[in-house]
């Protein structure tokens, strides 16, 4: 899983998709047309895969209780190990696509 994975961005989504569709209506309604029209036809949204996902309910397997008490044992005991040099290159390679995204 990468750090700053775009879940935060698809609840955000939602919210603002929620939100987007509220001022839509307040415009059309504000501007005398009825909300019922639609939004403009030339308008296009464009999701991730990863939020694709999410909004679909998620294809991914469910939460691993195994997994989890097997984790949390390691770390009860002391014997969890952190491998700073794979977290390290995964923060550098999630800015370096976040970078990369900004400026196109």
């Amino acid at each position: 899983m990468k750090i700053g994975n775009h879940a935060e961005h698809t609840v955000g989504l939602a919210q603002a998709t929620g939100q987007a569709a509220s001022a839509e209506s307040a415009k059309a309604a504000a501007a005398g047309a009825s909300p019922a029209a639609g939004p403009d036809a030339s308008a296009k949204v464009e999701l991730s895969s990863t939020a694709a996902t999410l909004l679909s309910g998620g294809s991914s397997p469910e939460f691993d209780a195994d997994k989890v008490a097997r984790i949390s044992a390691s770390i009860a005991d002391g014997t969890f190990k952190v491998n700073a040099d794979v977290i390290a290159d995964k923060l550098i390679g999630n800015a370096s696509e976040l970078l990369g995204k900004v400026q196109h």
